[in-house]
């Protein structure tokens, strides 16, 4: 009789729905962090799969920049509704206010740095013990030192030095009273993996990740779409290309890259011969300093 063995997909997917159940058994009040991005979209799809014949037994949560691409909050609104899922949506801008923090300034004045506020203030009202996110470590080395169950203290914070050892894939969910839970369910994955597993699952993505026309300008070889957001200036030349999104973030600090990928198999042979990484071709913020998504990462960040 033989014996039938999982694919390298199979294998991750299983991974991520056990990651899944553990946080949901773990935690009185986990949440699903969603911002409309393919990774987060894989992830709804995983949680699908982890809890059918039931609805996700959590909210999802979207951070709301204000800067966010239409297509992706129209995308996101499309698929709630699809799912009948809890969706929360806390915006940056209110933080903004209620706090009286500063708005940034300059030609791409983003908000990232802003949406931790807007975080942990949604952690503490709705007594989130688990926040259950998309990252994955190939993106960022500051990703890599995360692990799957990752805890910040009564303040938010995350301490890479203090990181709990997870041998034969047991977590440890056990926190004081104020502390907080990261989940990260696709931390073994790969870009490529998402999308072979988008490839393999069939999963309805925002057109954004597929070559489309759009109004570009050109800052430090990177391609930035023009938009209310951004502030061009006269030496800024406007361009029309062919391009696609690897990723997406907030219009003010997410580059595009020329593509004429149209399909998910095209999209899939352009990762396989590019030798840059996602957030190394498109996130400007990622630029700033050296060591620009850890501090962010350390203050409370996603």
């Amino acid at each position: 009789m033989s014996q039938y063995r999982l694919s390298y997909l199979e294998q991750l997917e299983s991974e991520s729905i056990y990651i899944f159940r553990e946080a949901a058994a773990q935690f009185d009040k986990p949440a699903l962090l969603f911002s409309g991005g393919k990774d987060s979209i894989t992830m709804v799809h995983l949680a699908r799969k982890a809890f059918a014949p039931g609805k996700i037994p959590f909210p999802l949560v979207h951070i709301d920049t204000g800067h966010n691409f239409p297509e992706a909050l129209e995308f996101r609104d499309k698929l709630i509704q699809k799912l009948q899922a809890t969706l929360i949506v806390r915006k940056v801008e209110d933080t903004i206010r209620i706090r009286k923090l500063t708005e940034p300034k300059g030609k791409f004045p983003s908000r990232n740095w802003l949406q931790t506020y807007t975080l942990l203030d949604t952690i503490e009202e709705f007594h989130f013990d688990c926040c259950i996110g998309g990252a994955r470590r190939d993106e960022e080395k500051a990703r890599a030192k995360e692990r799957v169950f990752s805890v910040r203290d009564e303040f938010g914070q995350w301490n890479p030095r203090l990181q709990r050892p997870e041998l034969w894939n047991i977590y440890n969910g056990r926190i004081h009273k104020g502390e907080n839970v990261r989940v990260f369910p696709i931390s073994n994955w790969t870009e490529l993996d998402i999308w072979n597993y988008i490839r393999k699952e069939n999963i309805e993505l925002p057109n954004i990740y597929f070559s489309h026309e759009r109004e570009v300008i050109e800052y430090e070889g990177q391609l930035v779409a023009i938009s209310d957001f951004i502030l061009p200036s006269v030496e800024d030349k406007v361009v029309t290309k062919k391009v696609r999104y690897r990723t997406v973030g907030d219009m003010t600090c997410t580059a595009a890259i020329e593509s004429n990928a149209q399909s998910v198999e095209e999209v899939i042979h352009e990762i396989v011969a590019t030798r840059i990484s996602e957030r190394g071709a498109t996130r400007i913020d990622d630029k700033v300093t050296e060591a620009a998504m850890e501090d962010r990462k350390k203050n409370g960040y996603f």
